[in-house]
C-alpha cells in the first residue's frame, strides 16, 4: 500500500476494519516485548537472586526509557508527521522527521548523562546496596551507553506510524525480540563457548537487538520509494518544527512521571501494612503496568488516524475514531480486569503463595479490578489525544488522578481508619476520574477545530 492509500485509508477508510489492521502488528509486538521482559528476568534468575534484585533496581529506570522513547516523545512525533501528511504537506512531513532523530539524540545524551553519571546514588536510593547496587550500576552502565540505539530506533518506529506504516515497525521490533531472546541467554549464561557476561548480558543484548530493529526501520526511509524521505532540512532545522513534536512529547514524557510516581507513592503508603502487603499490591499493579501496551496497541494506530484526521480538518471523524478506538480498548481491559476481580488468585497465584502477599493482592483486584475498563479507555483517549497535537487535557486528568488517588489514600488511612480496602477504594476512584477527565476533553476546541 502506498502512502496515498494509507492516508486515504485513515480519512475515508471504515473505522473498526481500519484500526484493527493499524493495531495488529503493534500488539504482536507488544506480546513479543513482554516475551523478551520475562526472559530478561528468567535467565538473569539462573544467576542467582542477587543479580535478579540488581535487575529490579534498574527496572523503573528500563521502563520509563520504553515509555518515553515509544509512547511519550513518540507519539509527539507520530502526531507530527501524521497531521502534516493529513493536511497533504509532507515536506512538513520530512522536516519533522530530520528534527525528530536530533531530538532522540538529546533525549538519549540525557538518559546516558543521569543513569549512568549518577546511576549509583540513584539505585542506593531505590535500596540498593553491597554487590546487587555494583551489578545494578554495570547492568545500567551498558544499557544507558547504548539507549541511543533505543531512542533512534523507536524514533524512526514513530515516524513510519505516523505515516500509517505500521507493519515496517511492528515486524521489526518483533524479529528484533526473536532475535534478542536466545541472545540474551547466550551472553548472560555463555551458551555456545560465548563468554558468560552475566547481568551485562541483557543489556548487551537488548542495545544490539534495538540497533539491528532500527538499521531495518532506516533502510525503510531512505529509499527512492519511501513513504518519507530522511534528509537534512531543506532550510535548516527551525524552533517551529522542535516546539510542534516537544509541545506533545515533553508533556506525554511528564505523564509517564507522574503515572509512574503514582504507583511509588502508593506504595509508600501501602507499606505502613507491611512487606507482605507490598509484595501484594506491587503484584496486582504490575497488571495495571500491563494495560498499558496493551492500549499502546491500539493507541499507536488511534495516534495515527487522528492526526491525520486534524490535519485534514476531519474533526468529526478524530473524534468517531477516538471513541471507537478507546472502547476497543476499554472493552479489553475490563475483560481482563473483571476476571481478576472475580479469580485474583488467577494472576496472583502465578507469583506467590504467601498468605500476607494473597490477601493484600485479593483486595486490590477485588476492588480496582473492576475499574480496569475506565484505565484502557483512559489510556486509548491518551494516545488519541496526542494526535491532536494537544496535551494539556492528559496531564490535568493524570494530576486529578494522582490527587484523588494519593489524598483519599491518606484520608482512608490516617482519618477513616478503613485500611487497605479504603485506600484501593480511592485509588479505584482515581482511575474513573482519569477516564472521566480525558472523555470530557475531547469536546474542547482542539477536538472541534474551533479556538
Amino acid at each position: 500500500m502506498t502512502p496515498a492509500d494509507r492516508r486515504q485509508t485513515m480519512l475515508a477508510g471504515p473505522i473498526v476494519p481500519t484500526i484493527l489492521t493499524l493495531a495488529a502488528p503493534n500488539v504482536v509486538n507488544v506480546a513479543m516485548q513482554s516475551l523478551v521482559s520475562i526472559s530478561d528476568s528468567w535467565f538473569v534468575a539462573q544467576l542467582g537472586l542477587i543479580d535478579l534484585a540488581a535487575l529490579a533496581l534498574v527496572f523503573p529506570a528500563q521502563m520509563a526509557l520504553g515509555q518515553m522513547s515509544a509512547g511519550a516523545m513518540g507519539g509527539g512525533i507520530s502526531s507530527s508527521v501524521a497531521r502534516a501528511l493529513g493536511g497533504g504537506n509532507r515536506a512538513a512531513a520530512e522536516a519533522a522527521a530530520a528534527h525528530a532523530l536530533v531530538i532522540a539524540l538529546g533525549m538519549a545524551a540525557l538518559f546516558a548523562i543521569v543513569l549512568v553519571g549518577f546511576g549509583r546514588p540513584i539505585y542506593d536510593s531505590l535500596g540498593g546496596s553491597g554487590a546487587a547496587l555494583d551489578r545494578a550500576v554495570a547492568f545500567s552502565t551498558v544499557l544507558f551507553l547504548g539507549c541511543f540505539a533505543h531512542w533512534l530506533s523507536n524514533t524512526l518506529a514513530s515516524v513510519l506510524r505516523g505515516t500509517g506504516d505500521m507493519k515496517t515497525p511492528g515486524y521489526a521490533f518483533v524479529v528484533g525480540s526473536i532475535v534478542q531472546i536466545p541472545l540474551t541467554g547466550t551472553l548472560t549464561l555463555g551458551w555456545f563457548g560465548m563468554p558468560k557476561l552475566g547481568i551485562v548480558g541483557p543489556a548487551a543484548s537488548a542495545v544490539i537487538s534495538f540497533s539491528l530493529s532500527g538499521l531495518w526501520m532506516l533502510s525503510r526511509l531512505v529509499g527512492r520509494n519511501a513513504a518519507l524521505r530522511l534528509h537534512w532540512p531543506k532550510d535548516g532545522f527551525e524552533w517551529r518544527f522542535f516546539r510542534d513534536i516537544l509541545k506533545v512529547g515533553l508533556i506525554a514524557c511528564l505523564v509517564v512521571i507522574l503515572t509512574n510516581g503514582t504507583v511509588l507513592m502508593v506504595t509508600g503508603l501501602v507499606g505502613r501494612a507491611g512487606d507482605a502487603a507490598i509484595a501484594g499490591y506491587g503484584i496486582g499493579s504490575r497488571l495495571e503496568y500491563m494495560m498499558v501496551p496493551i492500549s499502546f496497541g491500539i493507541g499507536a494506530a488511534l495516534t495515527a488516524m487522528v492526526g491525520t484526521s486534524i490535519g485534514a480538518r476531519q474533526y468529526a471523524r478524530a473524534r468517531r475514531v477516538a471513541w471507537i478506538g478507546a472502547f476497543m480498548a476499554g472493552g479489553i481491559a475490563a475483560a481482563i480486569g473483571i476476571t481478576v476481580a472475580i479469580a485474583p488468585d488467577l494472576w496472583l497465584g502465578l507469583f506467590t503463595h504467601h498468605p500476607g502477599a494473597l490477601a493484600s493482592g485479593r483486595i486490590y483486584l477485588h476492588t480496582v479490578g473492576p475499574v480496569y475498563g475506565f484505565f484502557g479507555l483512559a489510556m486509548a483517549l491518551y494516545f488519541a489525544s496526542q494526535g491532536t497535537g494537544e496535551m494539556i487535557w492528559p496531564v490535568a486528568a493524570n494530576l486529578t488522578r494522582i490527587v484523588i488517588a494519593i489524598c483519599g489514600s491518606l484520608l482512608a488511612l490516617d482519618v477513616l481508619g478503613w485500611g487497605l480496602p479504603g485506600m484501593f477504594a480511592f485509588v479505584a476512584l482515581g482511575i474513573v476520574s482519569f477516564a472521566t477527565v480525558l472523555a470530557f476533553s475531547t469536546t474542547r476546541p482542539a477536538w472541534r477545530g474551533t479556538t
